[in-house]
This record gives structure tokens, sequence and C-alpha cells, in this order.
């Protein structure tokens, strides 16, 4: 090949530029009125803020570094001993770091003014055009509070960092973190959905706490500090609160066995874990463990609609950007009245 072929094979014509360097909240009317309309006008500036991060090129390589740079699990250390720990790339801890410094998790608890839920829907429906593993233990950790709330004494413990806009990754106890993310494990293999059919048991103990045995077919953000669980007593399917470290600062008894190989949502590791006597405190009435974690659920499905609805506001981002630039058969794609059918699909 002579120079000058090298030349042109190395030549990309008619591609579209990267998507950057946008402001997504600015650039979509629709979504400013409803907020407005719905009483959460007042969210404009953080929203521009969070709209300016979503567009530029800084968050669009975290994105891509932490979705190819997958967690890795490490069930020993160096010297054989138990250490259950997941590795991610520092750009998902970096992605963490903004999600929750920008109250993604805390902000319809704290905000105490009308339209609190919405605009904190607003916030995450723009982060979602850009990256959504890290919204799982987002939403997670928000909906926990719901739950939490049903034992006193568990809530003036954990509420105060779970609501801390920071991340703090270490794998330590309560008293020495400066802010908590919780995860979710509640199915197994015999059962998946159906959650009347779990098996895993919690035995009472003497300071009134319980230890739990048995198999979670998924527990949701491994690395969490806590996790809401579901557990059978003599009274039935109970829910119950088990920490990740202890407060002699040793780790639990939950035994990570594996990560999930899933399709998306893959910045984030999903596990399943085995407990092995793992230390628990009860939340909720004892035998209506389902019916407790319905309240987290019913927020967990609410951030999912958002969620769902905001990557597909991205994809029609990139879809309407690239038919802007690309020309075939003479004019831009979007000037193409078939392509118009199919991106009028899209926009509905």
């Amino acid at each position: 090949m002579n120079d000058r072929s090298a030349t042109l094979a190395e030549q990309a014509s008619n591609q579209a530029p990267l998507l950057a360097g946008y402001n997504a909240w600015e650039q979509d009317p629709i979504l400013r009125a409803a907020v407005e309309r719905e009483g959460g006008g007042w969210i404009a500036e953080r929203a521009h803020q969070m709209g300016e991060l979503v567009g530029g090129e800084r968050m669009q390589l975290l994105a891509e570094q932490a979705n190819r740079h997958l967690p890795e699990l490490r069930t020993h250390d160096r010297y054989g001993e138990r250490i259950d720990a997941v590795d991610y790339h520092p750009a998902y801890h970096e992605l963490m770091s903004l999600a929750f410094g920008a109250g993604l998790h805390s902000l319809a608890w704290k905000a105490r003014r009308d339209g609190a839920f919405v605009a904190r829907a607003a916030l995450n429906y723009l982060w979602n055009q850009a990256e959504n593993g890290t919204s799982c233990p987002v939403t997670m950790t928000f909906a926990a509070v719901q739950v939490m709330r049903n034992d006193a004494q568990i809530a003036a413990e954990w509420e105060p960092k779970l609501l801390a806009d920071a991340y703090d990754a270490r794998p330590v106890h309560l008293s020495q973190k400066r802010a908590v993310t919780v995860g979710m494990a509640m199915t197994e293999k015999q059962g998946g959905s159906d959650l009347r059919s779990n098996q895993t048991s919690a035995t009472e103990l003497a300071d009134g706490a319980y230890a739990l045995d048995g198999h979670k077919w998924f527990c949701s953000a491994p690395m969490s500090d806590g996790f809401l669980t579901l557990a059978r007593t003599g009274a039935g399917v109970t829910c119950f609160f088990a920490p990740r470290s202890l407060a002699d600062g040793s780790r639990n008894a939950i035994h990570i066995q594996r990560l999930k190989d899933k399709c998306g949502n893959r910045s984030n590791a999903s596990s399943e874990i085995e407990y092995h006597g793992a230390w628990a405190r009860r939340l909720g009435e004892e035998g209506r463990g389902i019916a407790t974690l319905i309240e987290m659920a019913h927020l967990t499905r609410f951030d999912i609609v958002v969620a769902s609805a905001g990557m597909m506001r991205g994809a029609l981002n990139q879809a309407l950007h690239h038919c802007e630039h690309r020309h075939a058969f003479g004019k831009r794609l979007v000037e193409q009245p078939l392509m118009q059918n199919v991106l009028a699909d899209l926009a509905l």
C-alpha cells in the first residue's frame, strides 16, 4: 500500500463527531416544563449542573471505562484469608462520588419542600442518559431509608450516613464511615420472584439479633455497607438488615460465590451470596418481611421507570446527533422521510 492509499484508508469521512459539549437539561424543554408543572422547578440550577456533566466528555469517558473494565471478584487475599471483595475500575468510584455527591440518593428526603421527589427524579433522568450501572446502589440507598424507619434504633444509627452527600468505599464499620450505601438480597434459586418460597433461615441470638444461613440467587451491589434481606423464622418470611462489617472490625459472614454475567448494568457488580451465620437485625414485624420490603420496592420501581426513560432519551440524543451529521442519497439522514418516521417513533 502506497502512502496515498494508507492516508485514504485512515480517513473517516461522512461520520458524526462525538456528541459532547451540550447540556442535557437545557436542550430538553419538555423535561423542564414537566418538572416546573409538577412543582420541582426549584431544582433548575442543580439540574443545569447535572445536564452539563451528562453532556460533557468527562462523564462519557468515565462511563465508557467503568463499563469496559468490569468488576472483578476476589474471594481470598494472597494469604488465603477470605475477604469477599469486588474490585472496580477507578472510573466506577469516580462516578459513584459524582452521583452521591450530587444527592441523587438523598434529595427527596432532605429537601423538605413540595416537588422533592419530582426534582430528584429529574436529576436521575439526566444521570441515566450517560451511565446507568451506578444507579443501582443509588436507588437502593435512596429506597432503604423508607424501610429502615420501621426500626427507630436502626434508623437513628444509619440514616445520617445514608443521607450524607458523599461516597466512602472503604469496607469498615459504620462508625468509621463518612457515608454508606445499602444493597438488597431477596431472591433464591428455587423461587426467584416468588419470595414466599425462600428457605434462608434466621435463628434468634441471645442479644436479640439473628444468625442467617442460606443462599441468595441475586445480591445487588455486594460492596454495599449493609443489605436488606429476607429469611424465615418460625412466624414466616421476615425482613432483616445485615451489615457488611461488624462492630469489632471483622467482616460479616456473607460470602460472595460469584458475580453475575449481565446484559446491561455492567459497571455495577451483582452477585450470588451465601450466609454462614451472618449477623443481622430484624426490621419490621416478624413474618411480614415481604410486606416490609415492598415499601422499598415501590420506590426502586419508581426509579427504574425514570432510569429507563432517561436511557431512552440518551439513545434518542445519539440517534438525532448521528442523523444530523450523516449523509446518504444526497441528503442528511434527518432529512430523509423514512428516517424521519423512525426518529419520530423513537421520540414518542
